[in-house]
């Protein structure tokens, strides 16, 4: 057998009992240098600590421009700016609420230390203005059929330029690209001359083509570019559903493209709504808008104050209204597409 012998007296790595030569206890060793080597992981300092004592470098001029507008000063700044900017609305409203005697002994900011001289006598005198109010529903009977062919028409044309294929579709596009930079003052003798051999010069129905028509290339090109964005994959599972190209757009891409289409509506009404140079060509004595009614008032009247006032005031603050009531759409469409 193959066994080691019962008392082999070889020393074992790691045993404490002989030194070298096996004649007794080896005498400590005193610590010498250790030489430099690999660091275990874990084993240095904590990382906070390293982090701590680096010294910071310098700044960015961004990130001391970021830091300096965030503060409170530059908010307060940004308060008195908005004030200043609303002073000539606040103005126009205190104006409409005083009489036509003190507004020709003073300025409206009388009002702060006379409170009494505000009165509604001006709108009702221009309640009892039957151009005036004729004017205002003329304004609101061009508007919202403008604007609303607009979206519809334009909502239909950009998907259709997005998703769908045709001959000839992108030589369409820019063609309808190219419109945005015909000015309106070119159009307006040609149209006139169209629309007086067709009868509807003078009516609203001229004003509202010509703007449908003025206002359709910029909303396919804005919707076209917002549909274009949405996926692909998501249509197609549509189609694969069983839904058509009129079910897909009304149940599918509407609701996508609602921040877009509700930025647009918001455009279209402000252009329309405050337009003065199409309505003073196309429109007559019985179809003109208010911006065209108060013009002639100043032109006849010019000391008509208690009219004027107060009609330029519902005329700016029906556009606030809306502006405000779909805000937060129109911030959203804006901002669509800016990050993904």
């Amino acid at each position: 057998m193959n066994s080691r012998p019962e008392g082999d007296g070889s020393p074992k790595s790691g045993s404490s009992g002989a030194g070298p030569s096996g004649a007794g206890p080896s005498r400590p060793v005193a610590p010498g240098p250790v030489a430099p080597g690999p660091v275990a992981p874990g084993s240095g300092p904590p990382e906070s600590e390293a982090r701590g004592s680096r010294s910071p470098g310098p700044r960015s001029p961004g990130s001391r421009l970021a830091e300096w507008v965030s503060g409170g000063l530059v908010r307060v700044f940004l308060i008195v700016v908005g004030l200043f900017w609303l002073v000539p609305t606040i103005g126009l409203l205190l104006a409409s609420l005083r009489t036509p005697r003190d507004m020709a002994a003073d300025g409206w900011w009388t009002v702060f230390t006379e409170p009494s001289q505000l009165t509604f006598g001006a709108y009702e005198t221009l309640l009892e203005n039957d151009d005036i109010t004729g004017s205002l529903l003329n304004t609101v009977y061009i508007t919202v059929p403008a604007t609303v062919l607009v979206v519809v028409i334009g909502s239909l044309a950009g998907y259709a330029f997005a998703w769908m294929e045709f001959p000839g579709r992108d030589w369409w596009f820019l063609g309808v690209v190219g419109l945005l930079v015909v000015p309106v003052q070119v159009a307006l003798i040609p149209i006139a001359e169209l629309f007086g051999n067709i009868g509807i010069f003078g009516s609203l129905v001229g004003v509202i083509l010509f703007h449908v028509g003025f206002g359709l290339p910029f909303a396919v090109f804005l919707l076209r570019n917002f549909f274009a964005e949405i996926p692909k994959e998501l249509l197609e599972a549509a189609r694969l559903d069983g839904a058509g190209e009129l079910r897909l757009f009304a149940r599918v891409v509407m609701p996508l493209g609602g921040p877009a289409i509700a930025s647009l509506g918001i455009f279209q009404f402000l252009w329309v709504w405050n337009d003065m140079l199409v309505a003073l060509i196309f429109t007559d004595a019985g179809s003109q808008p208010i911006t065209v009614a108060l013009q002639t008032q100043v032109r006849q009247f010019g000391n008509n104050v208690d009219v004027l006032a107060p009609g330029a005031f519902i005329s700016m603050a029906i556009p606030l209204v809306v502006f405000f009531a779909f805000q937060r759409q129109f911030v959203s469409g804006v901002m669509a597409g800016a990050v993904k």
